[in-house]
């Protein structure tokens, strides 16, 4: 149930790359506000606001009793300092991945949330890709787990590490896909045409026995982000690329069109969808019946913590190797 009697008022602090197309988003629904959108780059400012309908301004501190939500856009270094400010002020947070810089922030910022009965979602983008959706049903007690996000050389994002940049994505799938802690984490890495690790893989051993190999390159000749699950009655495959799934499984006794004898294999694929959008909603929605976000704080927070664990395996290594 609508606990507000009006639209949501709602906001997006930090229109760049991300920023923009959040704020688009929020403009399209009918049970949302787009009060304004906040940018330190005036001219910025000005253009989104004017595409989207919106009020430019460049202080966030603005909108203070202004706005029941928003979406926090800004460079990762700012996320605490800004999120921090709208919990004290009563108002509910999307925070794009990663949730802080460190893991020490992303607990503080949890327990102001729940001091002050706010919600925090954090943009784990991919948890509303079609693909990861249609196989949510899918998904029993993986035992192994393989990630490949690959990705041509882009300059943008390089002011953070690989894994902060995309594999925290695979991270957070993992850790929702396998639901045990971690008991063994080994990781290598390197840069090489920026200042922070570009290529990366981690091996990670679960409580339960499960075991996940996950690599994370921006310097590669072609683009691929696929993730393979194997279970017990099962594999599935997931290309994000091309938007399909591949879910191969023990045949029904009878089943006698299998291209592999006892094995029914299925594929299936998807419309591109509008992950974004999906996103958005989901997090309009919580703000709305006071529920929990699909993606919450501790989920973002326990994702980080896995991301700093992997940077430290690999500056370890990076440090053995120098001598």
């Amino acid at each position: 149930m609508n606990t507000y009697k009006d639209k949501i008022r709602a906001a997006v602090v930090g229109v760049g790359y991300l920023g923009k197309w959040h704020a688009e988003k929020y403009a399209s629904l009918d049970n949302v506000d787009l009060i304004a959108v906040v940018d330190t780059n005036e001219v910025q400012a000005a253009a989104v606001a004017e595409k989207v309908g919106a009020r430019a301004c460049t202080d966030y501190r603005e909108l203070f009793g202004q706005v029941d939500a928003i979406s926090i856009a800004v460079p990762t270094p700012l996320h605490y300092e800004v999120a921090k400010a709208f919990l004290e002020n009563g108002v509910d947070l999307l925070i794009e991945k990663p949730i802080t810089t460190t893991v020490k922030q992303a607990d503080e910022l949890i327990a102001l949330a729940a001091s002050n009965q706010r919600i925090i979602q954090v943009g784990h983008l991919e948890r509303f890709n079609p693909a990861v959706v249609a196989v949510r049903d899918l998904v029993h007690d993986p035992v192994f787990i393989e990630s490949n996000r690959l990705s041509i050389y882009q300059p943008r994002g390089t002011d953070v590490s690989v894994v902060h940049d995309l594999m925290i994505h695979d991270i957070d799938l993992i850790l929702h896909f396998i639901k045990s802690d971690i008991s063994f984490c080994h990781a290598l890495g390197t840069p090489l045409v920026s200042d922070s690790v570009d290529i990366a893989n981690a091996h990670l051993v679960f409580a339960n026995g499960a075991v996940a190999n996950v690599t994370a390159s921006r310097i590669s000749g072609k683009t691929e982000r696929k993730i393979r699950l194997f279970q017990k009655d099962g594999y599935i495959s997931i290309d994000f690329a091309n938007r399909s799934i591949t879910h191969i499984r023990q045949a029904s006794e009878g089943d006698d069109n299998c291209p592999i004898p006892g094995m029914h294999i299925e594929h299936r694929t998807f419309d591109q969808g509008d992950a974004l959008m999906a996103e958005i909603s989901s997090f309009v929605y919580a703000v709305e019946t006071r529920g929990e976000p699909e993606v919450s704080g501790q989920m973002g927070r326990n994702a980080l913590n896995l991301a700093v664990d992997i940077i430290s395996q690999i500056d370890i290594a990076m440090a053995r190797i120098r001598g």
